[in-house]
């Protein structure tokens, strides 16, 4: 900036650019030689063209008023001639701020080493046309000025204003761009108040300055230390809440309900890979011999599918394995894939089963095509109930029947699925959808039963291979007392002889262990710390004393496997009866015997204590009984006065009828009672005699109850 200041003028503030423009214009009116003002008249042009700056007149700065000879002295004043003394050869010796130039030169060299090396040759970004500063100067023949050709920023604006004694406040409001002004002021604030000066102000006494000063840097310093500390918790504070984010993030994704947008989809579109089951064959299969024979069919087409398909036939589709748990349904599908040797595409009913929409199809669909890919192959789908079953409309799962849908639909639909075989295997058949089982989806449907004495023979013998087992065990014998266990409960059964035989620190299983393991199987682990009185155990040794001799001596009655005093689940002493052969159906003496054998407990307590000392024991020998003699009544048509007419539900019956029923039931039951009665009595030696040794032995199995029973002496070192 420059500032211009006259008598005759109040002081102006203007830019030193504008002030040579406006004297630039005033050359001809000033210098009285024509040929100077040709010759700026024939350079005005391309200064025009060179320069930016903008032309303002005296009217434009409040000039209008100055005369001719007040304008040549404030030209000389500014500009002063090239005398004699002041030539170019000869420095001045007065102070003179047009000769001291504060502006970088055209390189960092010059600045800093005050010569250029460039050797004299013109910079690239130097000013190749003369400024109009240069070009009045020359004009007029003034004293040439210290002009920049390329302007580096050494020092700040800040700075440079500061020792320029220039203040931005002082600049006319119309010469100041609006925008510039921010940045001008950005860096003024208010005065920062010292310390000295505060306890000026404060009127504070110069004793307390000391204290005061100690006062303010414990406060400063406490300060700083409580914004240290509030800092460290803002970041301590971000850094859980960004770990409690992706928590947060990861259990949306883990969470069903609530993860739909965050839930990746493996599992969907995922490869399903098949499992070959070369290892498990019909072999490993026991106690299904119907069974096995109807899945031979599946594995002969599996390995030579021309045999059918020249006639003109058709495999099923789908074959349903139906029957209780643990008999073997998935052990068949496996063996059904090792016979054949083909890929085994194993699947549970519940891995369909989603609550979001289309998951469970699309599994669905992937199963299938890579099961269509790899054909011939067998699909097993166990449980198959949890996602076949029966469509129905529910607004809790408005979507649940896509799934079903899509099985049905690949089972049977317009893409056939040629040498593919699904196995199905369910416990509850009557709970899938009728259109699942209809011919065309699950055309065979298999039924796998419990094993009979036959069956769960050979499976005693399949698994008692794979134990140490003493030569004299009998397989026959464990499978007639365990009538109605399935393969996987005889599996259990031999592993529990085991168990016992390395706690016992046996070296191999004998038939002790595994009655061992059919009795906590059947009745429960004993109860070995139970403290039982002398007086109750007799009761309990004369209970099972009076159900042994009524099986003993009664015909048609099972005969005895074992009768204990031993403490079992519930009980306090049990009689296990042993069926020479799985029965299929009963006669009427069979049944009474049951009942007869039922009573002879409670028989037995009144005929030895009296009828006041009788006790609750025989609850559940009452329970048995009252069902068989029911049964006889109302399903088995065994009633003379009612006849052969069955009787399903009593309650809707009319009180006549369920009269007459109540009344042949308790007829039933107490000529069992008396017949127990007169056996006991006329038996009470031998009842007597069984009761001692159960007291003495507490266990007593078949052939020694046979000795006690004839008389005959038990060998303690035997047993």
């Amino acid at each position: 900036m420059f500032s211009l200041s006259t008598s005759l003028q109040p002081q102006v503030t203007v830019q030193l650019s504008h002030l040579i423009n406006a004297l630039h214009s005033l050359t001809g009116s000033v210098s009285s030689n024509t040929s100077v003002k040709h010759k700026h008249r024939e350079n005005s042009p391309e200064q025009e063209l060179n320069s930016t700056e903008p032309s303002l007149t005296l009217r434009d700065l409040g000039l209008t008023d100055l005369g001719v000879g007040q304008l040549d002295e404030l030209v000389e004043k500014l500009l002063p001639r090239v005398s004699q003394q002041d030539s170019p050869s000869q420095p001045r010796t007065e102070t003179n701020i047009w000769r001291t130039s504060h502006l970088s030169s055209d390189s960092f060299f010059h600045n800093k080493h005050g010569f250029s090396r460039m050797g004299g040759v013109t910079p690239v970004f130097s000013r190749q046309n003369k400024s109009p500063l240069q070009t009045l100067c020359t004009d007029l023949q003034y004293l040439p000025l210290l002009v920049q050709n390329r302007g580096f920023k050494t020092l700040k604006s800040k700075t440079r204003r500061l020792q320029g004694g220039l203040d931005s406040s002082a600049e006319p409001e119309g010469f100041t761009p609006s925008f510039m002004k921010g940045f001008l002021t950005r860096d003024k604030g208010p005065d920062v108040e010292t310390l000295d000066k505060l306890l000026k102000n404060k009127n504070i006494p110069d004793g307390q300055h000391d204290a005061f000063k100690t006062g303010f840097a414990e406060g400063f310093l406490k300060a700083q230390a409580l914004t240290q500390r509030t800092q460290e918790s803002l970041r301590r504070m971000r850094l859980i809440l960004l770990v409690l984010l992706l928590l947060g993030l990861y259990g949306l994704s883990k969470t069903p309900f609530l993860s739909v947008r965050f839930r990746t989809t493996s599992g969907l579109d995922s490869a399903v890979d098949p499992v070959q089951m070369k290892n498990v064959t019909f072999e490993h299969v026991k106690g299904a011999e119907e069974a096995k024979n109807e899945l031979q069919e599946v594995v002969e087409f599996l390995r030579n599918p021309q045999k059918f398909t020249v006639l003109g036939g058709k495999l099923p589709k789908g074959i349903l394995l139906v029957g209780p748990p643990g008999t073997g349904k998935t052990l068949l599908a496996r063996a059904v894939a090792g016979e054949a040797d083909v890929p085994f595409y194993y699947a549970s009913g519940s891995e369909f089963d989603e609550m979001f929409v289309g998951v469970g199809a699309s599994r669905i669909r992937n199963l299938f095509r890579e099961a269509k890919a790899n054909a011939p192959c067998v699909i097993f789908i166990d449980e198959l109930d949890s996602v076949g079953g029966k469509r129905i409309e529910s607004p809790m799962h408005p979507y649940s029947r896509q799934t079903i849908n899509q099985l049905l639909a690949e089972m049977d639909g317009f893409k056939p699925n040629e040498g593919v075989i699904i196995i199905g295997a369910t416990n509850f058949p009557e709970a899938l959808d009728t259109a699942l089982i209809r011919p065309g989806r699950f055309d065979m449907q298999v039924t796998v039963p419990r094993p009979d004495v036959k069956g769960r023979t050979e499976i005693l013998k399949w698994y008692l291979k794979k134990i140490k087992v003493d030569s004299a065990v009998e397989a026959e014998v464990i499978a007639r007392g365990t009538v109605g266990f399935s393969g996987a409960e005889l599996e259990n059964l031999v592993n529990q002889a085991a168990l016992r035989a390395a706690v016992d620190g046996k070296d191999m299983v004998t038939m002790k262990e595994l009655e061992f393991a059919k009795d906590k199987i059947l009745m429960g682990p004993e109860r070995k710390s139970a403290e039982i009185d002398q007086r109750n155990k007799e009761i309990t040794a004369y209970h099972e004393s009076g159900h042994a001799i009524i099986a003993y001596y009664t015909k048609g009655a099972m005969p005895i496997n074992k009768a204990t005093i031993m403490p079992r689940g519930p009980t306090l002493g049990h009689v296990s009866m042993l069926p020479e052969s799985d029965r299929w159906s009963e006669t009427r003496a069979q049944l009474l015997a049951q009942m007869d054998v039922s009573m002879g407990g409670r028989v037995a307590e009144e005929l030895i204590f009296g009828s006041e000392n009788i006790t609750t024991g025989a609850s559940s020998d009452f329970d048995s009984a009252t069902k068989i003699a029911k049964m006889m009544v109302t399903r088995f048509g065994m009633s003379e006065k009612l006849g052969v007419m069955t009787y399903a539900d009593l309650t809707k019956q009319s009180p006549e009828t369920q009269a007459a029923i109540e009344q042949e039931v308790r007829i039933l039951l107490r000529d069992s009672y008396e017949r127990a009665k007169v056996l006991l009595k006329s038996r009470a030696k031998e009842h007597k005699n069984l009761a001692e040794a159960l007291l003495r032995y507490e266990t007593l199995d078949a052939k020694e109850i046979q000795l006690v029973l004839e008389g005959k002496a038990l060998d303690p070192q035997g047993r």
